[in-house]
C-alpha cells in the first residue's frame, strides 16, 4: 500500500508518541511512504520553526528522504481543497498512485476521497491496517 503522509503527521510523529508516531512507524517499516520535494521542504520549514534541530531530528529527516519514494506532484486542473496549499498533498498522492493519504488537516479530511485515494485520519488509518491484518 502506497501512503502519502501529510506534513502534519510526520511532524507529530517526530514531536511526540501517539497515533501519528505509530502511523509513521508502520508505514515506514513497510517501505510504503511516498512524498514529494514540496512536502519535504514544508517539513524542513516547520521543523526549523517549531523544534530545536538536534542530531536526532536531522537523522530522522535524512532517513525519511532515504527511505521514502519521492515523486513530482501531478498537475491538478483546478483548485480542489478549501486551502489551496493542501492541493500539493493531493497532487503528490495522484503522482504516486497512492491508495491513502493520512492527515490531520480538516481541509483534506472533509474530502474523504480524491480520485480513488482515501483520505484518512491517523486513527482511521490504523483501524484500516488492523482490519486488513485481521482479515488475512
Amino acid at each position: 500500500m502506497r501512503v502519502v503522509l501529510d506534513t502534519n503527521i510526520v511532524f507529530a510523529a517526530l514531536a511526540a508518541s501517539g497515533f501519528c508516531h505509530e502511523v509513521f512507524r508502520r508505514v515506514a517499516r513497510a517501505n510504503a511512504v511516498v512524498t514529494s520535494e514540496p512536502l519535504l521542504n514544508e517539513l524542513d520549514d516547520i521543523l526549523k520553526r517549531k523544534l530545536r534541530i538536534t542530531p536526532a531530528v536531522t537523522s530522522f529527516v535524512t532517513e525519511l528522504r532515504r527511505r521514502a519514494v519521492v515523486v513530482k506532484p501531478a498537475p491538478l486542473t483546478a483548485q480542489i481543497c478549501r486551502d489551496r496549499n493542501d492541493d500539493v498533498v493531493l497532487a503528490t498522492a495522484v503522482a504516486a498512485q497512492a491508495e491513502v493519504i493520512v492527515t490531520g488537516d480538516s481541509d483534506l479530511l472533509v474530502l474523504k476521497e480524491y480520485q480513488g485515494i482515501r483520505i484518512l485520519s491517523p486513527r482511521q488509518f490504523l483501524e484500516l491496517l488492523d482490519r486488513t491484518a485481521h482479515s488475512r
